[in-house]
């Protein structure tokens, strides 16, 4: 179903969401102990990496929308219901709140930097948790 699909590049770009804001804090630690060790050459710009976050929390949440309402069309079709409340789909809402906070926050109030970062590691945090839980 596209439905499936649509969320498995949602997870995707937020999972690099997540290494981005891993690099992110990184290099910011780096900078911040001037001590300037194996990291910091190797890794884009805080700047450059503050954007990595911004437009892969961006797009997965897009595609995370998209594979909700294409998930209720598919469920309606074989269900003859758009919500079931089925676990799968109660985390999917969770996960999808959670990231509705964040761009949130992220383009309305300003976030950016380190707090930015530390948001979209736990949102990612709880995507994996989540999702473990319901696909045991």
């Amino acid at each position: 179903p596209v439905h499936a699909g649509l969320s498995l590049a949602a997870y995707g770009f937020l999972g690099l969401a997540f290494c981005g804001a891993l690099m992110y804090l990184l290099q910011e630690h780096e900078l911040k102990s001037r001590r300037l060790g194996y990291f910091y050459p190797r890794l884009p710009s805080l700047e450059a990496l503050d954007q990595l976050n911004s437009h892969c929390l961006a797009v997965g949440f897009i595609l995370l929308s998209l594979g909700m309402v294409t998930g209720s069309f598919w469920s309606k079709q074989v269900s003859g219901t758009y919500w079931r409340w089925h676990p799968k789909e109660v985390c999917t809402l969770i996960i999808w709140l959670i990231y509705l906070v964040q761009m949130h926050q992220r383009f309305t109030v300003g976030w950016r930097g380190r707090r930015a970062a530390i948001m979209v590691i736990l949102g990612f945090v709880i995507v994996v948790v989540t999702l473990w839980q319901v696909l045991r």
